[in-house]
Parts: structure tokens; C-alpha cells; sequence
């Protein structure tokens, strides 16, 4: 959403989809697992008196227009995707199979996966931690707003403490907001790394594959 506030702002869906690019040029293979907040929360909606399941779905319908978006920009750099979406919406999108996925990897294409994990009552943290595991994935990269883990928001607390390293137990026991508790044990049960990076900082995906850049591992 840019600096709007709500909605798609292209400019920044097409400097995102930059950065993917330049990691798959890597030859690096890439899921993406996009959330839906600049359009819908689940939460948000379910604390306003909505039903907590139908926020939810309207939640992950948002994710679906996101992922759209993403493709689009993607392609029009020359970077084949596909969409695969946890509900099924066959006009739009591909229907969630594990094969199939795994061998639209094996062809070079990204996969962005869309609807969270199809179920209201988890996030799209749980959705990408489950996704990393069913595809075999080496980490998990969250790009945020901010350049790793604080103990505290770094935009609100100037004394605000990073972290380069911090162990899953330690965020679940300090409530570090890295992701929700279901997603951290998830990964915390399949030794699965967490690198937690800003979106902000140009090529800053790039450099950490490479071994350069801020960036907070969330480890065993």
C-alpha cells in the first residue's frame, strides 16, 4: 500500500516485485506468501463486531487480489508465476496440490501463494511456515517495515534493542512479535530458519542471500 495507507500503490507492488526478480536471477527458487492487511484484517474486522470466521475469509480474499497484483508485475519483468490459492477460485488462480507446486519450482516459475492456509483463525505467518515446510524450503524470509527483531517497536521506543540473532523459545518467551506462537513453533518443530529483513532497503533481499546486509536469524 505505499504511504496510502490502504489499497495497492503500484509503485511499490513494482519495486517488491524488483527485489524477487533479482533474488530468481540468483537462481534461487521462491515461494511468496502475501498477506491481505492493506486491504482487510480478519482481526481488525472481527473487533469491530464482524464474525470472526467471515472476517477471516474476507481476509483471505484480500490476499487473492495481492498475489494478483504481484503476478502481474512479475510477468511484466519477464519472471514466470503462478498464483495458487489455499480456496479454490479456478477462473483466477490455481487450486492448492503440493506436486504441482513443487514442480512449477523445478521449472523456474514462482509460486505465490494465496488465502492463507484456507482456514479462518490463522494467519498468513502459519500459512508461510506451513507452506516452507510442505515445499521443502531452506528458510523463511519476512519482509517488514523495520531491519530485524527489536525487543520493542523501534518506531515508537528510540531505545529500542535489535537483535542479529535470537532463538524461536526466546521470541515466544519475550513475545517478540517476530510471527504469531502457532507460526514460530511450527518452525521451531521443523528446524526451519526465520530471517526477518526490511522491504524498505533496496536490493536488500539480494545481499542477504549474498551474505551482506541487517537482517535478525531466528534460529534453533
Amino acid at each position: 500500500m505505499g504511504d496510502q495507507g490502504y489499497g495497492l500503490h503500484p509503485p511499490t507492488v513494482e519495486r517488491i516485485a524488483s527485489e524477487v526478480k533479482s533474488v530468481h536471477e540468483l537462481g534461487v527458487e521462491v515461494c511468496m506468501v502475501i498477506g491481505g492487511g492493506n486491504i482487510f484484517r480478519g482481526l481488525q474486522g472481527s473487533a469491530q463486531g464482524m464474525e470472526r470466521t467471515t472476517a477471516d475469509y474476507m481476509g483471505m480474499l484480500a490476499t487473492v487480489m495481492n498475489a494478483l497484483a504481484m503476478q502481474s508485475s512479475l510477468e511484466t519483468m519477464g519472471v514466470h508465476t503462478r498464483v495458487i490459492s489455499a480456496i479454490r477460485m479456478d477462473e483466477v488462480c490455481e487450486p492448492y496440490i503440493r506436486r504441482r507446486a513443487v514442480r512449477h519450482l523445478e521449472k523456474g516459475r514462482v509460486c505465490i501463494f494465496a488465502a492463507g492456509t484456507g482456514n479462518p483463525y490463522f494467519t498468513t505467518d502459519t500459512a508461510a511456515t506451513l507452506r516452507a515446510n510442505e515445499m521443502g524450503c531452506e528458510a523463511i524470509f519476512k519482509g517488514t517495515k523495520v531491519d530485524g527483531v527489536y525487543d520493542k517497536d523501534p518506531v515508537k521506543h528510540a531505545d529500542a534493542k535489535r537483535y542479529d540473532r535470537v532463538t524461536y523459545d526466546e521470541v515466544l518467551q519475550k513475545h517478540l512479535g517476530v510471527m504469531d506462537a502457532s507460526a514460530i513453533a511450527l518452525a521451531r518443530d521443523n528446524d526451519l530458519p526465520i530471517i526477518v529483513f526490511s522491504l524498505s532497503e533496496l536490493g536488500g533481499f539480494r545481499g542477504i542471500l549474498r551474505g551482506e546486509g541487517t537482517y535478525t536469524s531466528v534460529h534453533s
